[in-house]
Parts: C-alpha cells; sequence; structure tokens
C-alpha cells in the first residue's frame, strides 16, 4: 500500500466520521459560543438580581435580606432563561 493511498483513504475515513458525529450545519467552534452563551445569561441574571436588591437594602437599611431574596431570584430567573435557551436550541 503505498503513502498517496493511505493518505487517500485516511482522509475519506475523517470525512465519514465527521458526516457521522457533527452536524451539517455547525462547526465544533459554535458549540463553545453556546455555552458562552448559556453561562453568560446565568451569570447576568445573578449579578442583576444580587445588584438589585444591594440597592434596595441600602435605600431601605434591611441589610442583608433584599440582597439573599434578590439573589435567589436571579438565580431562579437565570437558570429558567438557560432552560429557555435550551430548549429552543433543540427545536
Amino acid at each position: 500500500m503505498s503513502k498517496d493511498h493511505f493518505k487517500t483513504r485516511l482522509e475519506i475515513a475523517k470525512e465519514k466520521i465527521k458526516s457521522k458525529y457533527l452536524p451539517k450545519d455547525k462547526d465544533p467552534k459554535s458549540y463553545m459560543g453556546i455555552a458562552f452563551k448559556m453561562s453568560a445569561e446565568l451569570i447576568s441574571a445573578v449579578a442583576v438580581g444580587t445588584i438589585i436588591g444591594f440597592i434596595l437594602d441600602n435605600w431601605f437599611g434591611t441589610k442583608p435580606w433584599l440582597i439573599l431574596i434578590f439573589f435567589f431570584v436571579g438565580v431562579i430567573a437565570g437558570i429558567l432563561n438557560v432552560v429557555r435557551s435550551a430548549k429552543r436550541m433543540q427545536r
């Protein structure tokens, strides 16, 4: 078996694997973008909730209660955003 023949067969095998395991319209780099988008949605919801709680706590003088409440609301909202995005991607 010559080197050229081997290289040709290797390329054909690589193409078969790519077509079998990777979607046609997505490249592997886009999966990193999807993961970054979902993590950014979660982190931003938690951060916004915590900042709102901190501001309201300073305004009303009820430290740490509103921070805790809005932190957990942010966590729940972030998880719901991630679930919603995942459902949208499955379609």
